[in-house]
């Protein structure tokens, strides 16, 4: 056999051997995170999804570059699909930064449903409870009942602090 092929299939059964390693620690963080910090299970769902299609494409990125596939092709590449996808969402580039503050909201943010915030904004400050989170929003609830999305992104760029305070029905 070709020992170009005999280094296809050996870096091709390794990069699918090494995938589901890498999935299950990364998931297994996730859950572990989610127990330490008490978030909902759809919550670590989110996060678990968005990370294992990172882990997919370092992935593949590293087959190609196993298989021999020049660098200098890999980057342009690479840069193309960027550029298609850059164009996309040219008019909606939040959408990435807010499943980026989505990610880091996760794990080094100490939020979760049920927690009251104050949001320190000197325009619109704001004291209000977490009704759910996901990927690209909070949802949040005022104590007269007004409903507010509010992007993650955000909760990053504005201070924020928790409250001391419970519900009242």
């Amino acid at each position: 056999m070709d020992p170009q092929i005999t280094k296809i299939i050996i870096s091709a059964v390794f990069v699918f051997v090494i995938y589901p390693i890498v999935q299950l620690a990364t998931n297994k963080l996730v859950i572990n995170v989610a127990k330490l910090n008490l978030y909902s299970e759809n919550r670590a769902k989110i996060i678990k999804k968005m990370l294992n299609i990172v882990i997919l494409f370092v992935l593949i990125t590293i087959l190609i570059s196993l298989w021999g596939v020049e660098t200098k092709n890999i980057i342009v590449a690479i840069s193309s699909v960027f550029a298609v996808i850059g164009v996309a969402f040219f008019a909606q580039w939040s959408i990435l930064s807010n499943v980026t503050a989505g990610i880091v909201v996760y794990f080094f943010l100490n939020l979760k449903i049920g927690d009251y915030i104050k949001i320190l904004d000197k325009d619109f400050p704001l004291e209000v409870m977490i009704v759910d989170m996901k990927a690209f929003y909070i949802f949040l609830e005022t104590d007269e009942g007004e409903k507010i999305v509010y992007p993650n992104n955000l909760i990053l760029q504005k201070g924020i602090s928790l409250c001391k305070k419970e519900k009242v029905d």
